[in-house]
């Protein structure tokens, strides 16, 4: 399996951690040298090692943004 790079360019905001140290981040990150988008996952201390996420482009946020607004 190929190596997945990232680099966190924007922390933003941390919703929750658990007793273990795990954190649930909303991030600005580039995968693999990519334009940054936003990501929304768990995360180890110091960002060693992370669970699935989902991603999302500028546009996508946006949306859900607005649907979170019309709750």
């Amino acid at each position: 399996m190929a190596e997945i790079k990232f680099e966190i360019t924007k922390q933003i905001a941390v919703f929750s951690e658990t007793s273990k140290g795990w954190t649930k981040e909303l991030n600005l990150i580039s995968w693999n040298g990519r334009e940054p988008k936003y990501d929304i996952r768990d995360w180890a201390p110091n960002h060693e090692k992370m669970g699935k996420g989902v991603t999302l482009s500028k546009e996508e946020l946006d949306k859900l943004l607005e649907a979170m607004n019309s709750l």
